[in-house]
């Protein structure tokens, strides 16, 4: 397989034609339980929202990466904020418990060259900022997106369109 010439346009369609919830309608069960599991009010929706943007730009997302910054947009956060997602080891916008919580997405999806991953370090700054319900919450909203990007990296839904509808 040729790779894609980095000056190439993309294609403006999904790779996969039909929605998956059509070929697998049990997936609209499993999103919906994860939504759920997410929205207990335990931690903020935004700082959910901060955490899958950043998995999204991590594997390189465009459609994740769109999604959570339109969900960011519609929540009222400034640009400065979303768009220092990317470099919020730097940036003076986010507070000590979104700090925690993008440290754990990094973690999680990311290599470490120093052995494990989430560190005893790591998941005690963690648990400064997070209750252990707040923590599972963190850990499912962190599962629930890279629950999403095998679908998002192999079906290719249209970045922009409709999050209930991205292949329409």
């Amino acid at each position: 397989m040729e790779a894609r010439s980095i000056t190439a346009e993309v294609p403006m369609g999904p790779r996969l034609a039909q929605d998956p919830v059509e070929l697998v309608p049990e997936l609209a069960e499993v999103s919906a339980a994860l939504f759920k599991a997410t929205g207990n009010r335990s931690i903020p929706r935004t700082t959910i929202s901060l955490v899958q943007l950043r998995a999204g730009q991590i594997v390189g997302n465009t459609y994740l990466t769109v999604l959570h910054t339109g969900f960011l947009r519609k929540a009222g956060e400034s640009e400065e904020r979303i768009t220092a997602v990317a470099s919020w080891q730097d940036a003076p916008y986010f507070t000590g418990a979104e700090r925690a919580a993008l440290a754990l997405v990094e973690a999680v999806l990311q290599p470490s060259a120093h052995g494990e991953r989430v560190s005893d370090e790591l998941y005690t700054q963690v648990a400064e900022h997070y209750d252990d319900r707040a923590l599972t919450t963190l850990t499912i909203a962190i599962g629930q997106v890279n629950f999403f990007i095998p679908i998002a990296l192999i079906a290719k839904p249209v970045p922009g369109r409709s999050f209930t509808d991205p292949w329409a």
